[in-house]
């Protein structure tokens, strides 16, 4: 089975959204569930079967949260060396070679990637395209809008 990787952070917002699912949510829909079957016939109570509907997608969830944690390569890029190549976690400073706009990204796992927070899936073209750059280096990103060309200014551990 191939690791996933995924941030320390990424893996503290599974943990958590995890602990609150069982410790919170699933105690919630059970009495929920106790409730609806004190109003009688079970075939026509549509609380019943709102909160037998939430409890599957809980436990569903929890199942994926379970596995996910489970096939995860967690990588802690403050522990790593700072050798200016672009690696899983790293934040990068990027130019845009032709409007001379800065970007800033950080590498992340697939399940973090926030385009709006700047978080970028390793899957992603960017990324792909800077796994392995190092600063300095003009890469060329495939995008649908066309080719775009960044400079790597500055790589970050943190």
């Amino acid at each position: 089975m191939n690791k996933e990787p995924m941030t320390k952070t990424g893996e503290a917002a599974l943990r958590q959204e995890l602990e609150r699912l069982k410790k919170v949510e699933r105690p919630r829909i059970v009495a929920a569930i106790a409730e609806a079957r004190e109003h009688g016939d079970l075939k026509e109570n549509a609380e019943y079967h709102a909160a037998r509907e939430q409890q599957s997608f809980a436990e569903g969830r929890i199942m994926e949260i379970e596995s996910k944690l489970a096939g995860a390569q967690v990588i802690d890029v403050t522990t790593i060396a700072k050798t200016g190549r672009v690696i899983f976690g790293v934040t990068v400073d990027l130019i845009n070679v032709n409007t001379d706009e800065t970007r800033t990204y950080r590498i992340v796992g697939e399940d973090e990637a926030d385009v709006k927070k700047n978080l970028i899936s390793i899957g992603s073209p960017i990324a792909r395209a800077l796994i392995g750059k190092e600063e300095g280096d003009v890469v060329v990103v495939r995008a649908p809008g066309g080719d775009i060309e960044y400079e790597i200014d500055q790589v970050h551990h943190i």
